[in-house]
């Protein structure tokens, strides 16, 4: 009777010990999943912000090279400025020595030369800088990731859609970095690459 008891007690412990295992390893297999899951979940991401972080880097140095060369049209404007108006003065001169003996003649030439230089002068101005303002601005806009559309966000995407038509590569772009970090409408960033590959 004791032995029986006693094989009965053995039978019964090596259960529990074989139960016991059992939870240990399927505990360890759930923590395993867990962590490769975590693991997966943290590469993505990273993978995202890589992402984005290279697209930023792109538009910034879009923004920088258009600026720079709004800078070089404003250098290269004011330069050819600087000619004329070497030119002009180089003929006034001359004008003058020619008529020495008209007095009269000499003042009224010298006076329409200088009128002509002045307001040659202040339409080069006024264009310089109409240029240097719009291709900050370009930049600015640029380089902040808003898109080239007015109320983008009281839109949906039918509306976004039609306003495509006409937008540069580099403006499409804008659109589709926007829209990704922002509602990202699957439909929407579809439309943006289609268009991006055909001007390609």
């Amino acid at each position: 009777m004791d032995e029986a008891a006693a094989r009965f007690a053995d039978t019964l412990a090596e259960s529990y010990r074989i139960v016991y295992e059992e939870a240990v390893e399927t505990r360890g297999r759930q923590g395993q999943l867990a962590q490769d899951f975590s693991e997966r979940v943290m590469d993505h991401l990273k993978k995202q912000t890589e992402s984005g972080r290279a697209a930023s880097e792109r538009l910034t140095d879009q923004a920088r090279r258009q600026q720079e060369a709004g800078q070089a049209f404003a250098r290269e404007s004011v330069n050819a400025y600087m000619d004329f108006l070497n030119t002009a003065f180089s003929q006034y001169r001359e004008g003058a020595q020619r008529t020495a003996g008209s007095a009269q003649e000499g003042a009224r030439v010298g006076s329409k030369a200088v009128s002509d230089v002045v307001g040659i002068a202040a339409d080069t101005t006024r264009d310089t800088a109409g240029i240097t303002a719009d291709a900050t601005r370009t930049s600015a806009e640029i380089a902040a990731g808003q898109p080239p559309i007015a109320d983008y966000e009281e839109m949906n995407v039918e509306e976004i859609t039609e306003q495509l038509d006409g937008l540069s590569e580099a403006e499409l772009s804008r659109v589709r970095n926007y829209e990704q970090g922002n509602k990202n409408r699957g439909t929407l960033i579809a439309e943006v690459d289609r268009r991006l590959a055909a001007t390609s």
